[in-house]
C-alpha cells in the first residue's frame, strides 16, 4: 500500500447516449462533454472530495460517492486494500438528463483504479467492462464510455461484452439539453414486461438498420432510428420530450429519446442540419432546449498517471 500512497492520475470520460431508438439496452454512443477528475491515493480512511460543475450541489461528497465506490469496487474485486482518495471532480457531463452521467462517474472510478493499481493489478477491457456492469447494472452506457464511438454490448456466458464500431464521418450529432431532469429508475418504471411480438420483430429490424446507417449509409438514418418498445411507453412522464421528438421526425431528423431522457438526440448529416434542428426545438416546446453540437467521441475513457514513470490510457 505504501508504494500507492501520493499516487495521483487524471481520467477523463465521455457523456453517452444509449438506446438511439431501437436499440434498447444495447446500443451507445459516446460524445464529446466529459467529466475530468483528479484522483490521488492517500492514507486508508481519509476522503477528500471537491465537485464542480453539472450536478455539484447534489454529489456526496463522502464514501458513498459514486466514483469513490466504483474506485472500491475494483480495489475488492482485486484484494487490495483501499487506499484514501482525493477526488477533485469537474463534470461537463449533465446530470439527470439522459446522457449517462451515472455510467461515466461509474466508468471515472473503474479508470482511476485501473490507474492507480498500475504495476500491482493489470486490469484488460474485458476485466473494466465486467467491473463496471456490476456497478451500472447494464453495460450500454459504460461501454461507450470506456471505449468509444458507437458501440454494441451484451452479455453472454463469459459476463459482458462490446463490440467498437466507427462511426460515418457524415453524421453529425446534436444533443437538445433542457432544464429539467428526469429519473432512469422512473423512465424504467414505464416499461412493460411483454411487448407485442410485431413491436419486437419492428425494433430487431431498425436495430439491424441502424448499425448499417450509423457506419455506412447516414441516409436511412430516420427511418432506422424508428422505434416501439420504449419511448412510447415512456412518454407521459416527459411530455415536452416527446413532442419534440415528434416534431423533428415529421421534418425529417432522425431524433430519439436519450437514454431515459429528457434530453434529446438527433443525428443530423452536416453543421446546416444541426442549425435548423436547433431552430425548430426552439419554437415547438414550451421548453427552453440548450443545443449542443458535439462529436462522436472515439477515444472513450482516459487515464493517465501524473507522476513521472509509465502511464496507462485506455
Amino acid at each position: 500500500m505504501t508504494s500507492l500512497l501520493g499516487r495521483t492520475v487524471d481520467v477523463r470520460v465521455p457523456a453517452t447516449s444509449a438506446n438511439l431508438g431501437p436499440g434498447f439496452d444495447t446500443l451507445g454512443l459516446a460524445l464529446s462533454m466529459y467529466d475530468e477528475l483528479e484522483v490521488t491515493a492517500l492514507e486508508p480512511g481519509r476522503v477528500e472530495i471537491e465537485v464542480s460543475g453539472s450536478g455539484a450541489e447534489e454529489i456526496p461528497v463522502d464514501a458513498s460517492n459514486l466514483v469513490v465506490r466504483s474506485i472500491a469496487h475494483v480495489f475488492a474485486d482485486a484484494g487490495v486494500e483501499m487506499p484514501g482518495i482525493r477526488l477533485i471532480a469537474r463534470n461537463g457531463v449533465p446530470h439527470g438528463r439522459g446522457l449517462g452521467s451515472s455510467g461515466a462517474a461509474v466508468a471515472a472510478g473503474v479508470l482511476a483504479a485501473k490507474g492507480l493499481l498500475e504495476g500491482v493489478v493489470e486490469l484488460d477491457d474485458a476485466a473494466l467492462l465486467r467491473l463496471a456492469t456490476e456497478l451500472e447494472g447494464h453495460p450500454d452506457n459504460v461501454a461507450p464510455a470506456l471505449f468509444g464511438s458507437l458501440t454494441i454490448a451484451w452479455t453472454g456466458e463469459r459476463g459482458p461484452q462490446h463490440k467498437k464500431l466507427l462511426v460515418h464521418r457524415g453524421v453529425s450529432p446534436l444533443v437538445l439539453v433542457p432544464g429539467y431532469t428526469m429519473s432512469t429508475k422512473a423512465a424504467r418504471s414505464l416499461q412493460p414486461e411483454h411487448v407485442p411480438s410485431e413491436d419486437a420483430v419492428f425494433n430487431v429490424s431498425r436495430s439491424a438498420l441502424l448499425i448499417a446507417a450509423l457506419t455506412q449509409s447516414p441516409e436511412v438514418l430516420l427511418d432506422a432510428t424508428d422505434d416501439r418498445l420504449h419511448q412510447d411507453y415512456r412518454a407521459p412522464a416527459m411530455p415536452e420530450t416527446s413532442r419534440l421528438v415528434r416534431a423533428l421526425r415529421a421534418e425529417g431528423f432522425a431524433a430519439v429519446v436519450s437514454g431515459a431522457g429528457p434530453s434529446v438526440l438527433v443525428l443530423c448529416d452536416g453543421p446546416g442540419s444541426r442549425l435548423e434542428a436547433a431552430r425548430i426545438a426552439d419554437e415547438v416546446t414550451d421548453t427552453p432546449w440548450i443545443p449542443r453540437m458535439v462529436a462522436v467521441d472515439v477515444r472513450g475513457g482516459t487515464v493517465r498517471e501524473r507522476a513521472e514513470g509509465p502511464s496507462s490510457q485506455s
